[in-house]
């Protein structure tokens, strides 16, 4: 076996069958919340051949027609309204759960579920993200932007990357590229793997200060014409390494899409990310994972965990430290800080819910409080 560390992650795009279904979820997430932001969501979508089944748990004040709202995504990836028959199957939460989470105290707000959940963060990048799966998402965003501005007008939206980076010490070459994209009927193999190279590959590759001489395998079974519910089956929250860090850190299980903030394993995968970011922003260390651990009906979580893989520059007692004394963990206090009751969610269904501009969980408004909790003021 080779003694160099090579690190791989992978992407899909808007197209793909599992990003559609987690992008449907978000948008029905997003209006409820933009009529109720006490909505509770918990809505899941099934999408296959030529059927899509939206089902789940709702309770909210407000009207949403969730089939419309499954029409937003799917007209601009290209479908029309007879490529599907869509079935909403929505019912309330439980109310075995409800009275867990909704407290007499509002302030007390429980958690919807037990689990773990992770945030990593990591200097190599300007995003605060492992380099192999800002890569993955940019090479599927740069065919996107070049299929809605005609360049790859005969590409479709079904895509999936993969980008192998090796390290010696912090230096990254990159190894190979691999890239599978839906097209026409008509169009040639070849073209669109010279066009891919030319207009995606490389140019992705030279913003980033990377060699552009490595592998590439560009649809490399061939053809691509059967794509997206018709080729594959879509299910919501089957794409979380995608959604997270491309494989590099720990997960915890639970998906995202289609969740409203009271559910943990959404709200504290973000808080996590929050804290790890701020801690490295700090300068506190090159790379650090923090987990939580949650009880159902709990307002706080049970334990907390922080790796910063050796690379910290202080002591990890003083990092623990600082994160309780600059950070509220009371659920509560968490999504109003984050303002998590708010239609933002959409944004994060495709590409990642980590490293975007905008996101509040991405804000750096803690460095400076933690540089004074650990030099003890």
């Amino acid at each position: 076996m080779q003694n160099k560390l090579i690190i791989t992650s992978e992407s899909v795009g808007s197209g793909h069958p599992d990003k559609i279904c987690d992008q449907i979820a978000d948008a029905v997430l997003d209006e409820c919340l933009k009529q109720d932001p006490q909505a509770r969501v918990a809505c899941e979508v099934f999408a296959h051949n030529r059927l899509i089944v939206i089902g789940g748990q709702i309770t909210t004040r407000a009207y949403v027609d969730v089939v419309q709202q499954a029409w937003k995504v799917l007209k601009p990836l290209g479908y029309e309204e007879n490529d599907f028959s869509i079935i909403s199957n929505i019912n309330k939460q439980s109310e075995d759960i409800a009275h867990l989470v909704d407290k007499a105290d509002p302030k007390k707000l429980g958690a919807g579920d037990q689990g773990m959940v992770f945030g990593y963060a990591t200097n190599i990048t300007k995003q605060f993200m492992p380099l192999s799966i800002v890569l993955s998402h940019e090479l599927l965003k740069q065919i996107e932007k070049l299929i809605k501005n005609g360049k790859l007008s005969y590409c479709k939206y079904d895509m999936k990357s993969q980008v192998s980076i090796s390290y010696v010490g912090r230096k990254p070459t990159v190894e190979s590229v691999v890239i599978s994209v839906q097209h026409d009927e008509k169009a040639s193999l070849d073209k669109l793997r010279k066009d891919i190279k030319k207009l995606v590959i490389v140019p992705v590759l030279k913003r980033y200060h990377l060699n552009t001489n490595c592998k590439l395998y560009i649809n490399k079974y061939g053809k691509f014409v059967i794509g997206g519910p018709v080729g594959d089956t879509g299910l919501t929250g089957r794409k979380i390494i995608v959604d997270t860090y491309g494989s590099i850190s720990h997960h915890g299980g639970g998906a995202f899409s289609g969740k409203d903030p009271t559910k943990i394993d959404r709200t504290g995968a973000y808080f996590c990310r929050y804290i790890a970011k701020n801690i490295v922003a700090a300068k506190l260390a090159d790379r650090c994972e923090v987990r939580l651990c949650y009880c159902i009906g709990e307002p706080k979580p049970m334990s907390m965990y922080i790796d910063c893989f050796d690379t910290e520059k202080v002591s990890i007692n003083k990092i623990y430290r600082a994160v309780e004394k600059t950070f509220d963990f009371d659920l509560y206090n968490i999504i109003k800080s984050l303002k998590l009751q708010t239609p933002i969610y959409h944004k994060t269904s495709v590409y990642g819910h980590f490293g975007k501009e905008g996101l509040t969980w991405e804000k750096l408004d803690k460095v400076q409080a933690l540089r004074r909790a650990v030099n003890g003021k």
